[in-house]
């Protein structure tokens, strides 16, 4: 009597040995490796080291977003208080610092645990006060668009323009070992977040939490604090994020915060974390943040409008998220 083939069945044989979470996380570095060659074919020097250094430079932003998007993600939550985030915090280290690094030392601490402050009340309002994610985290990103624009006079201020302090500059777009400044940066957040989630009893509850918050609480978790901590890392990720954007670019700019809600979103899905919490990695959405920049560089290269961009991530995101569905299924 021969039975049905199981989804296991039919996977190849080599694949047992990566957990069913996380080899949408593969998929997606096999995916981006595929996006470089197909840039190479289109313009020669694309995947040249010159080129693959500078789509890691570009990447790197949408990876320090995507590493506090995926924290949230994994335990069933979202940030959407991201573009504001960091653009608040761009603002407020432009206007505190106004190009000097002896305030410079001061405000960036200050800038950080502003941003990680602001994250907590999102977290407070998701786990304290039961506001879902999706409404409490719009709106602080709503309240924070309005307080930025308000006390800034609508970006018209006399220091709203000031340039990053030059030893900013120099440490982001600087390099050490031939590798730039926020590469480096990245590479220690992916460190930490890797050893946070795959070795630590920290990252055992934050996995726990995402897939049965209330068996979490019998086993004696603390839902409530970890998910504030969990959304106060979210916000202090946006506003590192935010720093390093206003280093790289040179000074704060009103709407920069703008396009990474999108990409962090789409680097979480491409990533293979599982929007419903429980299951994937940061290391998959470092990844899907890598394919989805290489992909925005191939677009660039054929001088794609935005609108066609635009579809092409949502087309992406959902494909991504089908098969993501159709695996989950076969798992079964």
């Amino acid at each position: 009597m021969t039975g049905g083939v199981t989804g296991a069945e039919r996977r190849p044989a080599w694949l047992p040995r990566i957990r069913p979470d996380r080899q949408l996380g593969w998929y997606a570095l096999a995916a981006a490796i595929v996006v470089f060659v197909v840039g190479e074919l289109i313009q020669p020097g694309f995947a040249s080291a010159a080129g693959v250094k500078t789509v890691l430079v570009v990447a790197s932003f949408v990876g320090l977003v995507a590493a506090g998007q995926t924290l949230v993600v994994l335990i069933g939550g979202i940030d959407l208080s991201v573009p504001w985030m960091m653009n608040s915090m761009a603002v407020l280290l432009a206007t505190a610092s106004i190009g000097s690094n002896a305030r410079a030392a001061w405000v960036v601490p200050l800038v950080l645990i502003t941003g990680a402050l602001l994250g907590a009340v999102n977290g407070l309002g998701v786990a304290v006060l039961s506001v879902p994610a999706v409404v409490m985290t719009l709106g602080m990103n709503g309240v924070l668009q309005g307080l930025t624009l308000g006390l800034t006079g609508g970006f018209t201020c006399a220091t709203c323009g000031s340039a990053a302090p030059p030893a900013l500059d120099a440490a982001v777009n600087g390099s050490v070992f031939g590798l730039p400044g926020q590469l480096i940066i990245l590479f220690l957040v992916a460190v930490l977040l890797t050893v946070l989630l795959s070795w630590t009893s920290f990252g055992r509850r934050i996995y726990a939490t995402g897939t049965n918050p209330r068996a979490s609480v019998l086993a004696g978790v603390n839902v409530t604090r970890l998910t504030i901590g969990l959304y106060s890392l979210s916000g202090l990720f946006a506003a590192l994020a935010g720093i390093l954007l206003t280093a790289y670019g040179g000074k704060a700019t009103l709407g920069m915060g703008d396009p990474y809600l999108f990409q962090s979103i789409a680097a979480v899905v491409i990533g293979g974390v599982s929007i419903l919490g429980g299951r994937g990695h940061y290391l998959g959405a470092l990844a899907g943040s890598i394919t989805l920049t290489a992909l925005v560089s191939v677009l660039l290269a054929k001088d794609m409008p935005d609108y066609g961009r635009d579809v092409v991530y949502g087309v992406v995101v959902l494909v991504i998220a089908l098969l993501y569905g159709r695996g989950e299924r076969e798992a079964a």
